[in-house]
């Protein structure tokens, strides 16, 4: 292997981890701040270090540390097997990890003749992979709620169970769809056939060429994160906590976490396939190389506009009102953190400036769209991330027996009728 590839590899994987770890406080902060604006409160905006509020998410660490100093409980009629009573969380939480690893981040660079994947796994069968680790998810949800001896428990691990056979069969028809339509099990592959047009101006996102399909991948993956309006195995007004009644301290916090995890690799599997993934419409990365002065100053005029508006949205969400007497050092934080934005603004602009007009570097500009479109995935993640949430605290909770008619009798047939078409209609074009 050579240096580029192993620095290539290295960067990659570390992206992953924190693109799945390191989203789990801001999604968590996010969740609390769009259920405040969905009920007209503030959210979480106290907690500080050294007064620093970032917005609020200072107080997800704070909650990190609450569970990490909290008395672990076992429950004493837990006789055997308490290994796997314990083991459970991890296992759900390291499947959600684990499948976050095959989605691709950016495009492939290219140095010195060597096709390098900016993927933390980059394998060539990346749906597969996220297929196989993914369902392995469930089985944490039902060795914790088998193991706790708990009727409710038991009743929301079973429930869980059953949901995934039920949203497992027209999730997979309907990725097998995508499968079917872009010939290809890889993730970065299909990402790249997304680069081009349907009918000429609408882009060839998966949400356009496979409607479908697109909205039954969607709603399987409500189901399979175990999100509402799908929260049936820890329905609290039925079966108290579910699956996890009996778990506490950092077994709660495994199955908390790995639900962010799980809800975030949801999300990028869906702007993957569906909404082009690190891709910008009407730009593939060979455009944006071959005009990358063009491309560079676009960048040059968005990146100041987008610092100023994060600005003045810092400065109005740290103003007090006028009766509190202090405000405990907010205007300290949006100096500071203003100061820094524009430092960094500004050299980010000197970095475009001179690869632009200045230096003849090919490597320097394929770093920079990678960059890019590395940015472009993680705002596309997020927005999607938010619709999770917003769902959330907008659509009310289905009963069971709902979520089990929905799989069985609309999606399922929906999803093999959709496989029948796609397969008549990519035969015949081919033909």
């Amino acid at each position: 292997m050579s240096t580029a590839s192993i620095v290539v590899a290295v960067t990659a994987f570390v992206l992953g981890a924190l693109l799945a770890l390191l989203t789990i406080p801001v999604l968590v902060w996010l969740e609390r701040r769009i259920a405040s604006l969905v009920q007209d409160r503030l959210g979480p905006n106290r907690t500080n270090v050294f007064g620093f509020r970032l917005g609020g998410v200072v107080q997800s660490f704070a909650d990190v540390v609450k569970l990490l100093l909290k008395e672990e409980y076992y429950p004493s009629h837990i006789k055997k097997g308490r290994w796997l009573f314990m083991l459970a969380p991890v296992i759900t939480f390291a499947a959600a990890l684990l499948a976050f690893m095959a989605i691709p981040f950016a495009d492939t660079l290219h140095i010195d003749g060597e096709a390098l994947r900016v993927q933390a796994l980059p394998i060539d069968y990346g749906v597969l992979w996220y297929l196989a680790i993914g369902a392995i998810g469930v089985l944490g949800v039902i060795f914790g709620g088998w193991m706790s001896h708990n009727k409710y428990a038991l009743l929301g691990a079973t429930r869980a169970g059953s949901m995934v056979i039920s949203y497992e069969l027209p999730l997979g028809l309907s990725i097998v769809s995508f499968i079917v339509t872009y010939n290809t099990m890889d993730f970065n592959a299909m990402v790249q056939w997304q680069s081009g047009t349907f009918f000429g101006f609408l882009p060839a996102w998966g949400i356009f060429v496979q409607p479908l399909a697109a909205i039954i991948l969607i709603i399987s993956l409500f189901a399979e994160t175990n999100r509402n309006p799908f929260t049936v195995a820890e329905g609290e007004s039925e079966i108290v906590a579910g699956y996890m009644t009996e778990h506490t301290a950092m077994k709660f916090a495994m199955y908390f976490m790995g639900e962010y995890v799980a809800m975030n690799t949801a999300s990028a599997v869906i702007i993957t396939v569906i909404f082009g993934g690190y891709q910008v419409p009407w730009v593939s990365t060979e455009m944006m190389l071959a005009h990358f002065s063009g491309f560079a100053l676009s960048l040059m005029i968005a990146i100041p506009v987008i610092v100023f508006l994060l600005i003045r949205w810092m400065r109005k969400n740290n103003t007090v009102r006028p009766t509190v007497s202090t405000d405990s050092g907010r205007n300290f934080e949006t100096k500071v953190l203003s100061i820094a934005l524009i430092g960094m603004t500004l050299l980010i602009e000197a970095i475009l400036l001179y690869l632009a007009f200045f230096a003849n570097s090919p490597l320097g500009e394929s770093i920079s769209v990678m960059l890019f479109q590395i940015v472009v995935f993680v705002v596309k993640l997020m927005a999607f991330n938010i619709f999770f949430i917003l769902i959330r605290w907008t659509v009310p909770r289905f009963r069971y027996d709902q979520v089990q008619h929905l799989g069985w009798y609309y999606l399922l047939p929906l999803a093999l009728l959709n496989l029948f078409v796609t397969a008549l209609v990519v035969v015949g074009v081919n033909s």
